[in-house]
């Protein structure tokens, strides 16, 4: 049994037929835990969904009536780039309702998974890149409402910048100086550029290929925007960098890691060159990072488009994998 809890629903299927966003990943993610034998269907948790009233912590009241009468305009409609569906609405609304369980669940166990969620391009009045409503800001504002918390950070790993996040959370840029990243993992000047802004109850920390989707790129609190083509060792130095510059800043309460699987050298959607063991390695930096700051992680799912679904199965169930390592220590 898991020292920490997985939600999971087969609700959270996305009806959106032939697409390059693979809606059966979560089934596959799910079903290949438990084909591996360390873990069990007790580690899993059954998510409600949000209720409107969640969901209007973050986004306007004119969009979710839009989503729940479906009266999207057809411009709203093709900048989500998924067809719209009562059935998808229900799907999104099921995800942030994950998102918030697994919320609470961190402050239990020290970590929790949606094993879903991450859609980070969702704006309060409008939706992006195949992300209706943000369930990450949703589990925060919930969390801040029912007086769990009063800060947060995100901290993004999704090949493309998390827009929707640093859109709600908006923090004011203050500088776009190119910074050298020094860590243990690697001590010299490495290609990138790191943006900082201030924050305000929730700092956002975005990693990702600036020469990619969204074209505009709004202010996170810590923007890192890395050249096409990085390997490992040059991504998990700059991610070292963040971290350690963003809790420098920052004393958060809870970490909403969003754990993309399109960094991927074979991701469709992707120009940077992670090996599966790279981003593996990159969860663990993450999470030990975390528990040594004794900081609650709620993990969700963002992108990954690899050529074989295989591969991003793989990707998503090594974070897992990747907690129980590091949370299974005594």
């Amino acid at each position: 049994m898991l020292p920490f809890k997985l939600v999971y629903s087969d609700g959270y299927y996305l009806p959106i037929g032939t697409h390059v966003f693979p809606a059966e990943k979560y089934r596959r993610v799910h079903d290949r835990l438990l084909e591996t034998g360390f873990f069990e269907a007790s580690d899993f948790l059954t998510p409600h969904p949000a209720t409107d009233d969640d969901v209007l912590l973050v986004h306007s009241e004119q969009y979710v009536t839009k989503l729940k009468t479906g009266t999207l305009s057809a411009r709203e409609q093709l900048e989500l780039e998924v067809p719209y569906s009562p059935e998808l609405v229900r799907a999104f609304w099921l995800a942030a309702g994950g998102s918030i369980l697994a919320a609470e669940h961190s402050f239990k166990d020290g970590i929790a998974f949606n094993i879903g969620g991450g859609f980070h391009h969702a704006f309060p009045d409008h939706g992006e890149g195949f992300c209706m409503i943000h369930d990450v800001a949703v589990a925060i504002r919930r969390m801040q409402r029912d007086g769990r918390i009063s800060r947060a950070m995100t901290v993004d790993c999704d090949v493309h910048q998390g827009n929707g996040t640093a859109a709600i959370f908006a923090a004011a840029s203050i500088s776009r100086d190119r910074l050298p990243s020094a860590s243990a993992l690697t001590l010299k000047p490495q290609p990138g550029n790191l943006r900082n802004a201030r924050a305000g109850d929730v700092f956002t920390i975005s990693l990702h290929q600036e020469n990619n989707y969204p074209m505009h790129k709004p202010p996170s609190s810590i923007d890192v925007d890395l050249p096409d083509g990085i390997g490992d060792e040059v991504y998990l130095g700059w991610l070292d960098n963040a971290l350690s510059s963003g809790l420098r800043q920052f004393d958060p309460e809870l970490i909403c890691y969003i754990a993309g699987a399109d960094p991927y050298r074979e991701d469709q959607l992707g120009g940077l060159a992670l090996t599966i063991d790279g981003l593996k390695r990159r969860d663990e930096l993450v999470f030990r990072v975390a528990r040594s700051r004794d900081i609650p992680v709620m993990v969700t799912f963002a992108g990954g488009y690899a050529r074989r679904v295989e591969d991003t199965v793989t990707i998503h169930c090594n974070t897992v994998i990747a907690a129980k390592e590091v949370f299974g220590l005594n």
